[in-house]
């Protein structure tokens, strides 16, 4: 049996194909045009959405939400989660004060005038206690996006750990290239500042991915996965599906854009 850090190198080797996939995909091509942009981020809020949702879970499934509170075997993963949840949840706002990185993205769409209906439908169904996938039909979301969430529920749904670690860890982070970063300058430039909250989002977002949240969330797969052939395995599943759902995503609003152009 490999050590630990050669199964999570031997993981990365084996997605490398698909995520090149993924930070070379054309839709980053067709980015430059703003009202592009806009629709891409009307997609792209639910990915945001639904991310929090997976890290939710990860914090249910290792122990750290329960009632009553009882000590647990794994403390080092709670730390790394919670440390993640911390910035992901309530993060330093441009201007002072604290924002979940959802809502920050959702500010960067006012800002930029793109469509917030869906998703604020979206969470309006949610929180008054629809089911989810109820609450997708009644806000007329893209199939895309429907398959996207779905896929992500069915993950948490499993409640099976190395899975939902993996869907978290490999498949979620750091797939935005940097071409991306910095179209979005540019457009910013151009619009006299209209994407500056956007730009902090995706600054703040890359510092803390590569600096922080990524090695966090990979020594958190380590451990969960640890010297088990079968939860690396699951991990291993569970990362390829996910990198192939988002897959779907890109195709689908890229040729959304294709064709409004």
């Amino acid at each position: 049996m490999l050590h630990t850090d050669n199964r999570l190198h031997q993981l990365d080797q084996q997605l490398a194909p698909l995520r090149g996939q993924l930070l070379n995909h054309p839709i980053y091509g067709l980015l430059s045009e703003l009202g592009n942009l806009r629709q891409f981020m009307e997609v792209h809020v639910f990915a945001v959405w639904d991310f929090m949702s997976l890290l939710k879970s990860l914090q249910r499934e290792l122990g750290g939400c329960s009632v009553p509170w009882v000590p647990q075997e794994n403390p080092e993963s709670i730390r790394l989660i919670n440390e993640i949840s911390l910035a992901e949840e309530s993060d330093e706002c441009q201007h002072g004060g604290f924002s979940s990185h959802f809502e920050l993205y959702r500010q960067a769409m006012l800002d930029c005038e793109a469509n917030t209906s869906s998703i604020d439908a979206f969470v309006t169904y949610l929180s008054q206690g629809e089911p989810l996938a109820d609450s997708l039909k009644r806000c007329e979301v893209d199939p895309s996006v429907e398959d996207f969430v779905g896929h992500t529920f069915e993950v948490i749904s499993s409640r099976c750990l190395p899975r939902i670690a993996a869907s978290f860890t490999m498949g979620r982070e750091d797939l935005l290239p940097q071409l991306f970063g910095q179209m979005v300058q540019q457009l910013n430039v151009k619009t006299g500042g209209r994407l500056e909250a956007f730009q902090y989002y995706l600054d703040r977002h890359i510092e803390l991915d590569e600096e922080h949240h990524g090695p966090m969330a990979q020594r958190l797969l380590v451990t969960v996965c640890g010297e088990s052939d079968e939860h690396w395995a699951e991990a291993e599943a569970a990362a390829v599906q996910a990198l192939e759902a988002r897959l779907r995503l890109w195709d689908a609003a890229a040729s959304r854009m294709t064709k409004r152009s």
